[in-house]
């Protein structure tokens, strides 16, 4: 299955590379990387073209990761049917890397979290509403959304490790392992990315979301 593992993987980062915010501006002969936070990701496409663009953001880059998964489901199911959530979760990781680090971009895309929104919806729905919950309460009560977007991946996980050790992600037991640890990968690297956005959260500086179109950053 090692041939699979990285056929899924590939197929994930080609659809990760489709960057929505930057080509958005690209139509709009914008740079999103030379504004704002120079991120290349919904809350920037937000900040940076109001919420007509960050709302195509967040669509385009939830869809790429679910077409990922649902592709590799389509490919694999038949030849490793107790297998194939492993093959969809490394899709989805690999969607997740492209988005964050397409090559094309010298590296520098977004950090993963609409991504890892559509691979969760694509994964496993029975953990959307509780991730939901919790991102759009985080955003309600303190308006960060780096701190939503940090406990998403959080309660993911442990959703993750709930759900698999009850026997609820339809999986081999054998796979258990590493979903845990391709999972593991997916909060760390959410977590590196946001790493800035860390900093300011913990000297009480980091932006608050507007939902108003901002030339720049307060």
């Amino acid at each position: 299955m090692v041939i699979a593992r990285i056929v899924s993987i590939v197929i994930g980062y080609v659809f990760g590379l489709f960057e929505t915010s930057y080509l958005y501006g690209k139509m709009k002969n914008t740079d999103i990387r030379e504004h704002g936070s120079g991120n290349a990701g919904t809350t920037n496409a937000l900040r940076t073209f109001g919420v007509w663009g960050g709302v195509i953001t967040l669509l385009g880059d939830v869809c790429k990761s679910i077409l990922a998964i649902v592709i590799a489901y389509l490919l694999f199911h038949n030849q490793y049917p107790d297998s194939v959530k492993l093959l969809m979760m490394y899709a989805g990781l690999g969607a997740i890397l492209g988005h964050n680090f397409p090559f094309y971009l010298s590296f520098k895309g977004g950090k993963g979290i609409a991504c890892t929104g559509g691979f969760i919806i694509a994964f496993c729905p029975a953990m959307v509403p509780l991730c939901l919950a919790v991102f759009v309460g985080a955003i309600v009560v303190t308006r960060y959304v780096s701190l939503g977007s940090l406990l998403v991946v959080i309660v993911f996980y442990m959703q993750l490790l709930i759900f698999g050790n009850q026997g609820m992600l339809g999986v081999d037991y054998s796979c258990l392992n590493e979903i845990y640890l391709l999972g593991a990968v997916i909060v760390v690297m959410a977590f590196v990315r946001h790493r800035g956005n860390i900093v300011k959260l913990w000297n009480h500086n980091e932006n608050k979301i507007s939902f108003h179109k901002k030339e720049e950053e307060k």
